[in-house]
């Protein structure tokens, strides 16, 4: 009976001993696989915040994290040195795509000298047109095309006609001698209000418009002496207001002749002046000083 006792009391603890040996080698299972969880979370969490902190320094809100947050354990890479790259990859790739504004326009084709140069011929004109301005006659503004010289009705024409009046020569020989002296390429643009017309010789407002305009490209040409290379006209109508039509103030101010003075006008052969035509603007500018 002692000997059955004792043996059932050594099988028990070496049962006892086995149960424990499982339950430790459980317990490390158990904690190497929460171990290896939070492993996996962190290159979760790790690339998440990547994209968050990326879009956000895209958006100018955050500057470049220094988190030292490894993606990888078999290759260890800290977060901030990760995020370098993907920055540097996608300035890389915009790059490509878009260039700069300020390279554009600092850079390349001399934009800002011409844009330099069309103010200074903007206050010159203004000084030059003060009368003219003073009783709007004649406004001007700075356009995405360029520099606009808007020649309105009330003092270039007589009403549905595309004839310009003779008091307004003057005026117009001034404009003509400060565009003579730099090369810019000009359009000359014809606009009306929206009351529409209909007579033997305009049969809409389009007619009116373009007629007005390539009166203004022949004084150009015949009067003043300008290259036609330099000069191209377009009728738009009542379609292109810069006010409303709702009143008579508005409709006046919407029937006028646009000289838009685009850029430089290209440097070759046929951009410079022959003689004849030399001579044809001298002869005009000998018959205007005679008139006057």
């Amino acid at each position: 009976m002692r000997r059955s006792k004792r043996s059932s009391r050594h099988g028990n603890r070496e049962r006892w001993l086995v149960s424990y040996a499982d339950f430790i080698t459980l317990l490390f299972a158990f904690f190497v696989v929460l171990y290896a969880s939070a492993q996996v979370d962190k290159r979760k969490v790790g690339k998440l915040a990547l994209a968050f902190q990326v879009a956000f320094q895209e958006m100018g809100v955050f500057q470049a994290s220094t988190t030292q947050v490894p993606l990888n354990e078999a290759e260890p890479m800290p977060f901030s040195t990760v995020q370098a790259i993907e920055n540097k990859e996608r300035t890389t790739t915009l790059g490509r795509i878009v260039s700069s504004p300020k390279s554009s326009l600092g850079s390349g084709g001399g934009t800002g000298k011409e844009d330099g140069d069309l103010g200074d011929l903007q206050a010159e004109l203004e000084t030059a047109l003060a009368p003219e301005i003073q009783r709007k006659e004649i406004a001007m503004s700075r356009e995405p095309d360029g520099l606009v010289i808007s020649l309105r009705e009330v003092g270039f024409f007589e009403s549905g006609s595309a004839v310009i009046k003779a008091a307004s020569h003057v005026a117009f020989d001034r404009i003509a001698n400060l565009l003579r002296q730099r090369e810019y390429r000009l359009r000359i643009e014809g606009h009306t209000d929206n009351v529409p017309i209909h007579t033997t010789q305009f049969p809409s407002n389009w007619e009116l418009s373009t007629a007005r305009a390539t009166e203004i490209v022949r004084l150009l040409i015949v009067r003043e002496g300008f290259n036609p290379n330099r000069l191209s006209a377009a009728g738009y109508a009542d379609y292109h207001p810069v006010v409303s039509n709702r009143n008579a103030e508005g409709r006046g101010i919407n029937r006028r002749v646009d000289i838009v003075i685009l850029g430089r006008a290209i440097a070759d052969r046929a951009m410079v002046p022959s003689g004849a035509e030399k001579e044809a603007a001298g002869r005009n500018r000998e018959n205007r000083q005679l008139q006057q």
